[in-house]
């Protein structure tokens, strides 16, 4: 047999060599993610025989996503390609924890006792960008107070004057 194939006598299985470790990991990332999105969609009417609903988009998509996933991943099986390399965490989290705090900031907070009204989405746009900014190691003060301004402007531009959304942006408005 040849190297990639071999069968083991103690478990009678396949084995076979990863050799794309990176795409093999990655697309397995992506089959999580649309099973993910599968499940989750799963309540919402739609995508069963011809009769389409809010359910249709994310499964369709989740499906296309998992057949990616599983070229990426056989990629990774049959093309040689580079290692995995350490993952750094603290961009991600900071990221996470500015979601967060927009997702507070924006719709108010209620901790028992302690109840935080709603702030408004330029406050919370512009906290969150600041929060964000902590992930990255090259962050400069001046540079991140003008892009969170720049970025809270086209937010309010775009979501309450183009899109015409009703938000409300300051606390006391």
């Amino acid at each position: 047999m040849t190297e990639g194939a071999k069968t083991s006598a103690k478990w009678g299985g396949f084995r076979f060599k990863v050799r794309g470790p990176r795409d093999f990991y990655g697309g397995l990332a992506l089959i999580a993610l649309a099973i993910l999105a599968i499940w989750t969609s799963g309540d919402l009417p739609g995508m069963h025989g011809f009769a389409f609903g809010p359910g249709t988009a994310p499964r369709l998509f989740a499906g296309v996503l998992a057949v990616a996933g599983a070229l990426v991943s056989l990629t990774g099986l049959f093309v040689d390609g580079p290692p995995l390399e350490s993952y750094a965490i603290r961009g991600p989290a900071w990221v996470i924890l500015a979601i967060l705090c927009f997702a507070g900031m924006i719709r108010g907070i209620s901790l028992g006792p302690l109840t935080i009204p709603p702030l408004g989405l330029v406050p919370s746009t512009f906290a969150a960008f600041l929060v964000s900014i902590f992930g990255s190691t090259e962050m400069r003060w001046v540079e991140s107070l003008i892009a969170a301004v720049v970025m809270t402007a086209f937010c309010v531009a775009l979501f309450v004057y183009l899109l015409q959304l009703p938000f409300q942006l300051w606390p006391w408005v």
